[in-house]
């Protein structure tokens, strides 16, 4: 898998992710599973509940197929039924 090209196109619901950097320090080293996604934000489940943080904000570290990939989270945004079908 050509990870940089092809994780903006890979389903990120049930990915573990962590928030390595963000524009709110009350998130940086949040991590979690992604259980929801939107066109501008991912829901994190965490040990203290579901946290909902926005894609253009952060930098993600995302466990991806074990291999470990941090992008920025403003190549994610749009729609996700959109965003698998960019070429």
């Amino acid at each position: 898998m050509k990870m940089l090209k092809e994780i903006t196109r890979h389903e990120l619901i049930g990915l573990n992710a962590v928030v390595v950097q963000s524009s709110n320090l009350s998130q940086e080293g949040l991590k979690g599973r992604i259980v929801d996604e939107t066109k501008s934000s991912v829901v994190l489940e965490t040990i203290n509940g579901r946290k909902r943080v926005l894609k253009k904000n952060v930098v993600f570290e995302l466990n991806v197929e074990g291999k470990i990939v941090m992008i920025k989270g403003k190549l994610l945004e749009g729609r996700p039924e959109e965003r698998i079908k960019v070429k």
